[in-house]
């Protein structure tokens, strides 16, 4: 079955950086779609970015196009999310998730998803 683990969250300053890992199992990027959401509690979840094959990368928030990158080792099994220029409203916790084929309209609403993994930005 698929498996999602997310990995690299931690304490960051304003204006850092910050690198987080999803380990996947189960499935083929050739025919999944792969991404990122966050949320903090007691809010909506909020759709960050999602790739596949065909598409690309699609953004779902202006305010972190530009600050954040999606990547990936098909040899690792790995999917990357670089955070840049963090700011306090960045706090959350992230979460990568992944369904078949095409990325959710909304950003969130993945068939899988890892237990996620905390960022905090503050001084």
């Amino acid at each position: 079955q698929v498996q999602l683990v997310e990995s690299g969250g931690g304490l960051v300053q304003p204006g850092g950086s910050l690198r987080l890992s999803c380990s996947y199992s189960g499935l083929s990027l050739d025919y999944y779609a792969i991404g990122w959401y966050r949320q903090v509690p007691g809010k909506e979840r909020e759709g960050i970015l999602c790739m596949n094959d065909v598409a690309g990368t699609n953004y779902y928030a202006d305010s972190m196009k530009g600050r954040f990158t999606i990547s990936t080792d098909g040899a690792k099994h790995t999917v990357s999310l670089q955070m840049n220029s963090l700011n306090p409203e960045d706090t959350a916790v992230y979460y990568c998730g992944a369904s078949g084929y095409l990325c959710p309209e909304g950003g969130v609403e993945y068939d899988h998803w890892g237990q996620g993994t905390q960022v905090t930005v503050s001084s």
